[in-house]
């Protein structure tokens, strides 16, 4: 189902004085995404901000656009973004001439996202090498510690490629990752 852009985004408020009706096809969607980023890892309430944020025109929202359209509270909208935001999985801008915030998904989340693992890779690689010293070097736990490592080594080399290989593939299919990405 589509929606005209302009119904789409009106801000709380508009001359009904309320939010434009939000699509169950749509709030559907949402909350099946948002299950499934939940049973990958990702908490409950940050999946639905984050799913309700994708699934938008414009990839914006202000909190009470997400409280609203998600039926949740203020304090759940932003105790969501406040996780989503330290992931590095949505930014906040300030709406021009407010006080207001609102929040966004960029085009290349996912890839930004993985950029910023690749750094956790190695992070997790450093730190496990100096837990097999802590344990010491000739011991079980250390043959775990160094089989973890050597996997999150492993990781962080193919992610590197890969991620190259997904710049390529988008800038050959003619649509480049947005400026100031990686």
């Amino acid at each position: 189902m589509t929606m005209e852009r302009s119904e789409e985004h009106e801000a709380p408020g508009n001359a009904e004085g309320t939010e434009p009706e939000y699509p169950r096809d749509v709030a559907a969607f949402v909350e099946r995404f948002a299950a499934d980023l939940n049973a990958a890892g990702l908490q409950r309430m940050p999946s639905r901000v984050f799913a309700c944020l994708l699934a938008s025109e414009d990839g914006a929202l202000s909190s009470a656009q997400l409280a609203e359209r998600l039926r949740i509270s203020p304090a759940a909208v932003s105790g969501a973004v406040r996780y989503l935001s330290q992931v590095h999985m949505i930014s906040r801008e300030r709406l021009p001439g407010s006080r207001r915030e609102q929040y966004r998904v960029d085009q290349d989340v996912w890839y930004r996202s993985f950029t910023n693992r690749d750094q956790m890779y190695r992070r997790w690689e450093q730190t496990l090498q100096s837990g097999i010293e802590a344990v010491g070097p000739t011991t079980m736990a250390a043959e775990r510690l160094a089989e973890t490592a050597a996997f999150m080594a492993f990781l962080e080399e193919q992610m590197a490629q890969l991620l190259d290989r997904w710049h390529a593939h988008r800038s050959v299919s003619g649509r480049p990752l947005e400026s100031g990405s990686p």
